[in-house]
């Protein structure tokens, strides 16, 4: 039994008929004539009991013979007994004594044998009659079924498939989703209506698609971006290699192999950067002045600004710690500056800050360029991801160093992202204190 379905469906019914069997039993088992707690069981001997006695009485033979009948055909008994007081039997005549003995015990040990013949006993208040039924305990449940059970039975079993088809649908309706999402069609998503677990299973699932199809758009597009930064440097690379070889003004094709060989060899570099900080999960942590590490980088970026004819500014904060790789975080505070030297115009300042919180401290770099459109600043951060193609290209910029920025951030548990500050573009860094 492979099927789910079947496998909550059959425990429900089976659950269902085993304890109505068992009531029946325990009903039959808990039957004591010297107990003044009525069983099921002994409600139906009453029964038995005062219709013989009415039959006796007001029908003599005859009334007590068709009485028995009745009670004999309806649950099937092969012998049933009216007795007096001293046990004669009131239709045959006979003396009965071994019947008042045998009723007067409950073995449960001989019930539980089920087939031993046993004298189920129950006597009229005034202690003038006794009624008998003799038949094995397995008839005795037998009979006490009654066809209303069966319709109960029926009722609950429908209400189990209801429940377990409840309970199935949805995962029958994953699996199919499942199998489209692995046949290649990602834009599959389950249904997520539901509030209970299976709800909060496929809500799951569809952030797992949603992430994979992310991630797989993004292999994409950084696949289709590699092969396009690299067929334009190798593109010229040849042209260059042709010109040396005609011989006609060999420096000039020697420099352009130069420029193409280093332009490679950059994004190569980038490229390897990315894959480690996306391979990472974690790395050494130290306590690092951010001040410090700041002022070292602007420094290192000044000559670069003066050739761009703008101005770094950096007023020097307090002490500011936190807890990190210098390394990792020299390399995202030094691409997000001269990332801003890049696109600051000429006699114009880029703005440095850093500040120190009670919860994270946060380092600002500001420039007064034409910033970007307000729809790419979601972007800005994915790797080969550029505002204007042609400008970033003659600036020497391949789109990988915010992604760069971004992902050793992630690493620190901080935060990263830009916004338009008229004039200009500014890029906050937030890092736990």
């Amino acid at each position: 039994m492979r099927s789910l379905f079947a496998k909550i469906f059959s425990w429900f019914l089976l659950t269902l008929i085993v304890t109505i069997l068992v009531t029946i039993t325990v009903s039959i088992l808990s039957y004591n004539p010297n107990s003044k707690v009525h069983t099921f069981f002994s409600l139906l001997l009453r029964l038995g009991l005062e219709d013989a006695r009415h039959g006796w009485e007001t029908g003599g033979h005859d009334g007590l013979r068709d009485a028995l009948n009745r009670f004999q055909d309806s649950i099937g008994a092969p012998m049933v007994y009216f007795t007096d007081g001293n046990g004669n039997d009131l239709l045959t005549g006979e003396s009965r004594p071994d019947l008042i003995r045998a009723a007067k015990t409950w073995p449960i040990v001989r019930f539980l044998r089920l087939t031993d013949d046993m004298a189920f006993n129950i006597g009229s208040q005034d202690g003038k009659y006794h009624f008998f039924i003799v038949m094995t305990p397995t008839r005795a449940i037998a009979s006490t079924a009654q066809a209303i059970h069966l319709v109960v039975l029926g009722v609950i079993a429908l209400l189990c498939y209801m429940l377990t088809y409840h309970l199935t649908a949805p995962l029958r309706a994953l699996r199919s989703v499942v199998e489209g999402f692995g046949q290649g069609d990602f834009h599959a998503r389950a249904e997520d209506r539901r509030r209970d677990e299976m709800g909060e299973l496929a809500r799951a699932f569809n952030r797992m698609a949603d992430q994979i199809e992310t991630l797989l758009a993004a292999e994409r597009r950084l696949l289709l971006d590699i092969s396009h930064e690299l067929r334009s440097p190798l593109a010229r690379l040849g042209v260059a290699v042709e010109l040396a070889r005609s011989g006609q003004a060999p420096a000039l094709p020697l420099d352009r192999i130069q420029k193409e060989a280093d332009r490679l060899n950059d994004l190569i570099d980038q490229l390897l950067q990315v894959t480690r900080l996306e391979s990472q999960t974690q790395r050494h942590r130290e306590p690092v002045r951010l001040d410090e590490l700041v002022r070292d980088i602007v420094n290192d970026c000044a000559i670069e600004a003066s050739a761009q004819g703008c101005a770094l500014v950096y007023p020097i904060p307090a002490n500011v710690v936190v807890n990190g790789d210098p390394e990792l975080l020299r390399r995202a505070i030094e691409n997000v500056m001269r990332n801003a030297i890049r696109y600051a115009p000429s006699e114009s300042k880029v703005e440095v800050a850093v500040e120190h919180g009670s919860e994270a401290a946060r380092i600002r770099v500001r420039d007064h360029g034409p910033g970007v459109p307000d729809e790419a600043l979601p972007h800005l951060f994915e790797p080969f991801y550029r505002v204007d193609s042609d400008r970033d290209r003659r600036s020497g910029g391949v789109g990988l160093g915010l992604s760069i920025v971004r992902r050793a951030v992630e690493l620190h548990h901080g935060k990263v992202h830009a916004a338009n500050v008229h004039p200009g573009l500014q890029v906050e860094i937030e890092l736990p204190a």
